[in-house]
């Protein structure tokens, strides 16, 4: 039996399809924007619409964007000689929040997995080599602790060593905060392997 009209529960429909939103969840937010003013409900919508229509991949690090070149590519004040590889978008976010990398990015859209069937050609790892062939000094790689990350971190060593650019793996260890006795040997072990002489 519905509870509530057809256009209500539509819309908490599609708001439950979104990812992390459950049943709810969806509830709450589709009765916040049906007592919002009309306004910020067109408002909502049009951001919706014109992020789905206007919204792509930067022709050089693969990040969404709403133009050719994202704001990172762009600029002059970043260091295009160095490229961190990331596996999504958001990771890009987690590093530009920290203010202190002033280099570029590549974004794969996702990490290898064989289990999953993903493989190297279902992620950006072929737009990387072409960038690869240009004026690059280092390349970063930072992609998850996980086991598809790891897989493909080592992926990309094979590839791209034979071009002779200098490859790092970011550190990866105790989380600040963490109990050394809850934390896992692998981590344990890369916080040691990362460690820096002080």
């Amino acid at each position: 039996m519905e509870y509530f009209s057809k256009d209500i529960s539509r819309l908490i429909t599609e708001l439950s399809r979104l990812p992390g939103v459950g049943q709810k969840s969806a509830q709450r937010l589709a009765f916040h924007i049906i007592n919002a003013p009309l306004e910020k409900a067109e408002a909502l919508s049009d951001a919706i619409l014109n992020a789905r229509r206007n919204v792509r991949y930067c022709s050089c690090c693969c990040t969404i964007t709403d133009s050719d070149l994202c704001p990172i590519c762009k600029s002059p004040e970043r260091n295009h000689r160095v490229i961190m590889v990331l596996e999504n978008p958001r990771d890009m976010g987690a590093y530009e929040r920290t203010g202190k990398y002033d280099g570029v990015y590549h974004v794969l859209h996702g990490a290898i997995s064989p289990m999953l069937g993903i493989g190297p050609d279902d992620i950006r790892l072929k737009e990387l080599m072409v960038r690869l062939q240009g004026d690059v000094d280092e390349v970063i790689i930072a992609t998850n602790s996980s086991l598809e990350g790891e897989t493909t971190a080592t992926y990309l060593v094979k590839m791209i060593k034979p071009t002779g650019i200098k490859i790092s793996r970011i550190a990866s260890g105790v989380p600040v905060g963490g109990d050394i006795e809850n934390i896992d040997e692998i981590t344990l072990l890369r916080a040691l392997e990362g460690r820096v002489v002080l």
